[in-house]
């Protein structure tokens, strides 16, 4: 049941709604509203409402708005204020984000109903098919399926495909192995060299190595060794290009 405001103020659902209203009409930008016309003809408006007897809940909505309205152009003819940065306060600001956001929801709103409008005229229709049809199997007439086609021909076909699939297969990469992750204690490799290197106190690189059992093993030497050379625990010398490397221990703590 429509209610007498709702009648009355026809598309105007309240003050913001008013505004926005009159800025469409006015063809003003948002960001930019004429405070003074829109003030005028927002307060043309109260009048009209006044005349039509308008309940005081509905009326002081109306009224908050426009003496926001009143206070904003009045600033506007005061020298502009400035915020910490040195830049002028716009009076408008506020009620300029309050109308955008009045406006998302509007029209979201819109869209919602439009939603529901269409979800009312969708139907939904259970499976009416009969039994029979949903279990009948269609009888395969193998004779007619195989027609002239002989074993001979049959194998054939059979070879065929299998040499397509075979084509499909990459020479090179079919031919690669597994490729397994090696599996290294690093904390106890290094606690290895380390006791190693407190033992003998000076020996080969190749001699350390020794003992390494895969490539990552070598490597994780490696690093340690470089490791304590960083730290000064140990100091490698190589007589010449291609001689083993000798390490000298220097201090281990």
């Amino acid at each position: 049941m429509v209610s007498e405001l709702e009648f009355k103020l026809e598309k105007f659902e309240g003050p913001l709604d008013l505004l926005l209203h009159l800025i469409d009409k006015n063809k003003v930008d948002i960001y930019d509203i004429p405070i003074a016309l829109i003030t005028e003809q927002y307060m043309e408006y109260l009048d009209k409402m006044k005349e039509d007897d308008y309940d005081m809940d509905t009326m002081s909505e109306f009224l908050v708005m426009a003496s926001t309205l009143l206070d904003i152009k009045c600033r506007m003819l005061l020298p502009k204020e400035k915020d910490e940065e040195g830049e002028e306060i716009d009076p408008r600001t506020e009620l300029v984000q309050r109308l955008l956001e009045y406006k998302i929801y509007k029209y979201a709103s819109l869209e919602l109903k439009d939603m529901s409008m269409d979800a009312s005229r969708a139907l939904y229709k259970g499976s009416s098919m009969p039994d029979e049809i949903l279990n009948m199997e269609i009888p395969i007439d193998y004779d007619k399926l195989v027609g002239d086609n002989t074993l001979q021909k049959l194998n054939a076909i059979f070879d065929e495909l299998m040499r397509r699939q075979e084509d499909k297969i990459d020479p090179v990469r079919s031919k690669f192995g597994t490729i397994e992750k090696e599996e290294v204690d690093a904390e106890a490799k290094t606690a290895y060299i380390r006791d190693f290197a407190r033992e003998h106190k000076r020996f080969s690189f190749r001699e350390l190595l020794s003992e390494a059992g895969s490539k990552a093993e070598i490597i994780i030497s490696f690093l340690c060794i470089l490791e304590m050379m960083k730290n000064g625990e140990v100091e490698a010398k190589q007589t010449d290009i291609g001689e083993d490397i000798e390490i000298i221990v220097k201090e281990i703590a």
